[in-house]
């Protein structure tokens, strides 16, 4: 029963991306088209369940048993830098489309503090590794999720008539808080 509270837990009540705000900048800008956020969900999914793995290992094995927790931050960006690269030359060589749709924010995923965060979350809370792999998960999953209803929600917004004061950004900016809120609403389930 842990197991499945870990990942409901950060799937919906400490959604990476709603509920601790880490990753905000790809979420409005890949959420234009759906495809699009498709792409950057699996694409994202895939980087920080694998640096959550990574990470943790070279943290528990190499950094702790060695003394050096001070090269925390540089391994972790490193290790997400090396998996972003991989992503890009698979998606490059295989979906040429979804590499040109998602442009300059499949390199930011490196920079992307969600990823990171979930790295740094892993840690901060002592996590073992089956709970810190299911965690990576859950974090991964629920940046996906909200990211596709967002990209959903937008499309519909692009042929409703908005008042032209809240066209784009700012509507995008209410639509995130109205989702963020049905999120919210999950609380006390965990």
């Amino acid at each position: 029963m842990e197991y499945f509270e870990i990942i409901v837990a950060g799937i919906f009540v400490n959604n990476i991306l709603l509920a601790q705000f880490l990753g905000n900048c790809p979420f409005l800008g890949t959420s234009k088209k759906m495809e699009t956020a498709i792409g950057m969900a699996m694409a994202v999914i895939f980087v920080l369940v694998m640096a959550g793995v990574i990470t943790w290992l070279i943290y528990y094995w190499l950094l702790m048993p060695f003394k050096l927790t001070f090269l925390r931050t540089i391994s972790f960006i490193l290790v997400i830098a090396s998996l972003v690269q991989f992503v890009e030359m698979f998606l490059k060589k295989s979906i040429p489309a979804l590499y040109a749709g998602l442009g300059i924010f499949l390199p930011l995923i490196t920079t992307n503090c969600a990823v990171f965060g979930a790295c740094v979350l892993n840690i901060d809370k002592e996590l073992t590794f089956m709970p810190a792999l299911l965690t990576s998960f859950a974090y991964a999953a629920g940046f996906g999720l909200a990211l596709i209803l967002f990209a959903g929600v937008r499309e519909r917004i692009l042929l409703a008539r908005v008042p032209k004061p809240l066209q784009d950004t700012s509507i995008a900016l209410v639509t995130a808080g109205i989702i963020s809120l049905s999120f919210y609403a999950f609380r006390g389930m965990v």
